[in-house]
């Protein structure tokens, strides 16, 4: 049967003041004694800023959405392009045969004409 590894203790900070009346935090160590004393001021600002790793989860999954967003507008962009494209070329292609259709009736219409003056 496997054993669980026992947790390590973490370190706690105690609030004490200074002799100037500076707000400090005595770190222990997991034993207890002091490891380190920090004054509140600069502990504090340093904890601001490193953030909490939900904090740091939830930037990164926003920031995944906000690029899985911007890739689905680019993707309707270059479909509504790609649309745009082909019925322009539809349009063009309709307008040529329709040209070629009116050209072959002209056609059609004066071999007419010339059969009707030939054959009276």
């Amino acid at each position: 049967m496997a054993t669980k590894k026992a947790a390590k203790k973490k370190s706690r900070r105690t609030v004490m003041y200074s002799s100037g009346g500076k707000k400090l935090y005595a770190v222990r160590d997991a034993s207890g004694k002091f490891k380190d004393i920090q004054q509140y001021s600069r502990a504090h600002a340093a904890d601001i800023r490193a953030g909490s790793t939900a904090e740091t989860k939830a930037a990164a999954k926003k920031a995944a959405k906000k690029v899985a967003r911007k890739a689905g507008a680019a993707k309707k962009a270059v479909a509504k392009k790609v649309t745009t494209a082909k019925k322009a070329v539809a349009k063009k292609v309709a307008k040529r045969a329709s040209a070629a259709k009116s050209a072959v009736a002209k056609a059609v219409k004066s071999v007419k004409r010339a059969l009707k003056k030939v054959t009276g």
